[in-house]
């Protein structure tokens, strides 16, 4: 800030003397750029601070044309001038220009005033990112403001999805015990698709959202931010009397101190409509012309369509979520809120979890997985169980009679399956039927009856090899020693 008596002495020497920017400066002891700046507020055009340049004689042409093209840019202007025999270089010419465009006056802006329960203004805020587990989510806070008693509501989310869009009017009308005529919205891509001028096309859902809440949704005009100001100071005041150096553990612990904060600092501000009132003073006054909260409620779950693939799990938001294996491989529909991730086969509901915000997270339920572990396990006793049929065609007769004596049927298949392997089909299956004539519903009677019959025909029993699969041993044939060498009586005994 330049003292008065000094700003005194330079516009004389200017004006009385005819003194140059330079010498003005040099006898006062203040920066040349002091002097142009305040002769500059005083009204002195800047190229009458100058002194005579190479350019002096093109500044009418150059301020005629800037006066007539106002926003014509430096480069084209140069070009012109050149053409007229200026020899200087661009960037002086640059610096020039800048000086003597003619600049836009500053818009003034009408007080905007409301009535009691007539508006409410709506805005999303910024406030950086967190780390939850391996993802790194942005966290915005969910605004509305009562224009006329300044009443805030906040509330903060991972995203900016029309669910938590319509989620935080849902709450904000619930804090508010009301609705405000009209909503005033940036043009949010949750408010309006497309826009040409005057000419609006809302997103469907928010149509319907404020027809059940009996509300005008009104989005301001472009460029236009003063018509919303009252959100946007109160994300302002937030920023220095809510966010800094706040501690919280999650999202719930977030949104508890954010509501305290409307309630005890924000509500006790003065009320910028009536200066005898405070903020929560002025609501108390408001809330009763509010419109009334509807009976019921609005479906407020963002609304995704995935694809089930050949494993029980579905895709959504950077996490995988059970589901029952029957429904794999089909379109299904995820309705998700802040707090629960719903999965639909049309319109049933199949699985219901706990939303996760982490990143490759899989989130089970732990029927869902015990289901297609039993479902395979059924699945693998059912092969057995048919390979055995073809085998043993009295085997089905036996299994029945196992299962009511509460046998456990998967190890009697198994058992059978490997008499079968080492006895062949034919003599398991005797003995099968001389097991269930004898009501004798177990392996090991099957077995008996094998090694029974065997023995009758003076028999030895088969010895299962197993021999490694190599072309090393594939094709070997093993020579028997002869025995004659050896004493009878060690052979007997040995």
């Amino acid at each position: 800030m330049i003292p008065l008596e000094l700003a005194e002495k330079i516009m004389r020497l200017h004006f009385v003397e005819k003194w140059k920017v330079s010498t003005i400066a040099k006898q006062v002891g203040v920066h040349h750029s002091t002097v142009r700046r305040l002769l500059h507020s005083k009204g002195v055009p800047t190229a009458a601070m100058r002194k005579s340049s190479m350019v002096t004689p093109y500044l009418p042409f150059m301020l005629e044309t800037l006066q007539e093209y106002s926003t014509l840019p430096a480069s084209r202007l140069y070009e012109m001038v050149r053409e007229r025999g200026y020899p200087g270089g661009p960037d002086h010419f640059r610096r020039i220009v800048s000086g003597i465009r003619p600049r836009k006056s500053a818009e003034a802006f009408l007080k905007l005033r409301t009535l009691p329960a007539e508006e409410g203004q709506v805005d999303w805020g910024h406030f950086g990112s967190r780390i939850i587990g391996r993802a790194s989510r942005r966290v915005s806070a969910f605004v509305m403001v009562l224009s006329w008693s300044r009443m805030p509501y906040v509330r903060f989310y991972y995203d900016q999805k029309l669910g938590s869009f319509l989620d935080g009017h849902a709450r904000a009308f619930a804090f508010f015990d009301g609705v405000p005529k009209r909503l005033l919205y940036d043009n949010l891509k949750s408010v309006v698709l497309e826009r040409r001028n005057d000419a609006i096309r809302f997103h469907p859902t928010i149509l319907s959202f404020a027809a059940h809440y009996r509300y005008e949704p009104r989005p301001v005009a472009p460029y236009r931010g003063n018509e919303k100001g009252r959100v946007e100071r109160t994300i302002r005041y937030m920023r220095t009397s809510f966010w800094p150096a706040i501690r919280w553990d999650d999202l719930n612990d977030l949104n508890a101190q954010a509501e305290t904060w409307c309630r005890k600092v924000a509500g006790t501000r003065k009320c910028p409509e009536d200066n005898s009132l405070s903020v929560e003073t002025a609501w108390a006054s408001e809330q009763p012309k509010l419109l009334p909260l509807p009976a019921d409620g609005f479906p407020l779950a963002d609304r995704v369509q995935v694809r089930a693939g050949k494993q029980p799990y579905i895709r959504f938001d950077l996490n995988d979520y059970s589901i029952p294996h029957v429904r794999v491989r089909r379109p299904l529909t995820v309705l998700a809120t802040p707090e629960l991730v719903r999965i639909l086969d049309v319109t049933d509901v199949i699985a219901e979890h706990a939303r996760s915000f982490d990143k490759g997270a899989i989130i089970e339920d732990e029927k869902h997985i015990s289901a297609l572990v039993n479902a395979k396990r059924e699945a693998r006793q059912g092969r057995g169980i048919d390979r055995l049929h073809h085998a043993v065609p009295s085997s089905s007769t036996f299994l029945e009679g196992t299962s009511k004596r509460g046998h456990n049927l998967g190890s009697a298949v198994a058992g059978l399956l490997r008499l079968v392997q080492y006895w062949g089909s034919a003599d398991v299956e005797q003995s099968v039927v001389e097991a269930i004539a004898a009501d004798a519903f177990h392996v090991a009677a099957v077995r008996q009856s094998l090694e029974r019959r065997l023995h009758e025909e003076g028999g030895s029993p088969p010895m299962p090899v197993h021999l490694p699969d190599d072309e090393r041993v594939r094709g070997l044939t093993v020579t028997p020693h002869k025995l004659s060498g050896y004493d009878p009586k060690e052979v007997r005994n040995g």
